[in-house]
């Protein structure tokens, strides 16, 4: 019988050792003073010292991808934002309890090896974990010939993170009359793409092409370059409140399910979110794939972010603090009010 090796089955090991060299010095710009040791480890050694700084210190932990806009990537070949949409995702929703985040590990699994495309995907990766304030301290890239095409790949990880018990951030102590602060998103972020994917791009014979075009509408970008803009990171604005004393009474990430099926997952049961439509500026590829769906605006809500990527209750009094410690433009989209835990709009 002729030898089989494992790269004639589809896995180049050499390629893959070549990858974890190309990334080596993305990786290691991410470290903070906890990290022990360095990439290439079988685990992420990370001291948990400063954890005895807390009374009671808990860890949070999330878990998430970048979903199908990776496919516009790939048409693109621009492979070095995704890697921050996935941090985004992750650290983005623990900062929601007050936590710090602390580490990230990434996986990726791709049809065949490429080095030029991995250099490219955990650069990004690093970016976002450096936006997080998170060390980079582990990973894993999976080669799967035979089950995804070559130049198919995915993306996804986990962020931990920690916060003092009495420190955690749930929405308990939200009151009527409450005002609902926005920041805003940097686009569609990571959500809704198969609706984008199925009205912008799977009905056109070039799809490529297709992302390519420069609407009026998009200020000069072509649809790709907006629509592939990476999700904004909001930990350095959420830990500027927490160490000045800030300290909202709930925070949502705005991601699938939009303002509608996110913001309600920190009401208490007796109260509403009431959101003043119109209250804050809808980034242009948002109407644009709206316009393109023809969504009403009770679907587009609950879709996409519209603008908001981020929502903060606060009690009246901390408005102006959160204005004034925040170097960007803070919108008061809403208010708390009496009602059965929903989100509702006028």
């Amino acid at each position: 019988m002729t030898p089989v090796t494992y790269k004639d089955a589809g896995v180049d090991i050499g390629a893959g050792a070549e990858a974890v060299d190309r990334i080596r010095d993305a990786v290691r710009s991410t470290y903070r003073d906890e990290v022990i040791g360095d990439i290439g480890g079988f685990g992420g050694l990370f001291s948990a010292a400063k954890l005895k700084e807390m009374d009671d210190p808990v860890l949070v932990s999330g878990t998430d991808g970048v979903g199908t806009k990776i496919r516009l990537a790939q048409l693109l070949d621009k492979h070095d934002t995704v890697g921050i949409d996935c941090v985004a995702m992750c650290a983005n929703d623990i900062l929601v309890a007050g936590a710090e985040p602390l580490f990230f590990l990434d996986y990726i699994a791709i049809g065949k090896m490429d080095s030029d495309r991995i250099e490219d995907i955990v650069a990004g990766v690093a970016e976002g974990s450096r936006q997080a304030g998170a060390a980079l301290i582990g990973g894993e890239m999976a080669e799967h010939p035979g089950v995804m095409d070559p130049d198919d790949y995915d993306v996804s990880g986990f962020c931990v993170g920690a916060v003092d018990r009495d420190k955690i951030i749930d929405g308990s102590n939200v009151a009527d009359g409450d005002v609902i602060l926005g920041l805003a998103s940097s686009g569609v972020h990571s959500n809704g793409f198969s609706l984008v994917r199925r009205v912008l791009i799977e009905n056109q014979d070039d799809q490529k092409a297709a992302l390519l075009e420069k609407p009026e509408t998009l200020g000069g970008q072509t649809i790709g370059e907006a629509l592939l803009e990476p999700t904004r990171i909001y930990a350095p604005q959420v830990r500027a409140l927490l160490d000045a004393g800030v300290i909202p009474k709930a925070m949502a990430h705005i991601t699938g399910g939009g303002i509608t099926e996110n913001l309600d997952r920190v009401l208490p049961k007796d109260l509403d979110a009431k959101i003043t439509r119109g209250s804050w500026p809808v980034p242009a590829v948002i109407d644009h794939v709206i316009d393109a769906a023809q969504l009403d605006d009770e679907e587009a809500y609950k879709t996409f972010n519209m603008g908001i990527g981020y929502a903060l209750v606060v009690s009246p009094d901390q408005v102006e603090h959160v204005r004034d410690l925040l170097d960007e433009e803070v919108y008061e989209i809403g208010v708390i009010t009496p009602g059965s835990g929903q989100v509702i709009y006028a």
